[in-house]
């Protein structure tokens, strides 16, 4: 049978996306407005907390919310060729690799300044390190 409809309260607490995210969401044409009780209060279904899901899920992998829209366009049109969503995380992917080799040359670097066995901080190659200017 039909859930019942999910308050705004109870989205949040389902999707583990706060209410002004959602919000947020709504205001910028990304999530649908939702339907609205007879007092005026938001009401979500199913569909629009899987929405929400998807969402999140593109934002965890680092996707822009530009990307998203793209994506959840795409989604709704299941017919619809998948050059384009292939050629949204084709990009993406660049991008990802480029901020893995940014996060390696960090890991390297830290590598290098961790292990401070100076008995002051005034020795510490660490904040040392920090305080150098470029």
């Amino acid at each position: 049978g039909q859930a019942m409809p999910l308050t705004i309260g109870k989205l949040s607490q389902a999707t583990a996306v706060n209410v002004e995210t959602i919000r947020y969401y709504e205001r910028i044409g990304l999530l649908a407005a939702p339907a609205r009780t007879s007092s005026g209060y938001r009401t979500y279904s199913e569909q629009n907390a899987a929405r929400l899901r998807f969402i999140k899920r593109g934002r965890e992998l680092g996707f822009s919310l530009d990307e998203i829209r793209t994506l959840v366009e795409l989604a709704d049109q299941p017919g619809h060729a998948c050059t384009d969503v292939d050629r949204l995380v084709q990009t993406h992917l660049v991008q990802v690799r480029q901020r893995i080799a940014d996060l390696q040359r960090l890991e390297a670097e830290l590598q290098r300044l961790a292990g401070c066995s100076e008995s002051s901080v005034r020795e510490c190659r660490i904040i040392e390190a920090l305080s150098a200017a470029d």
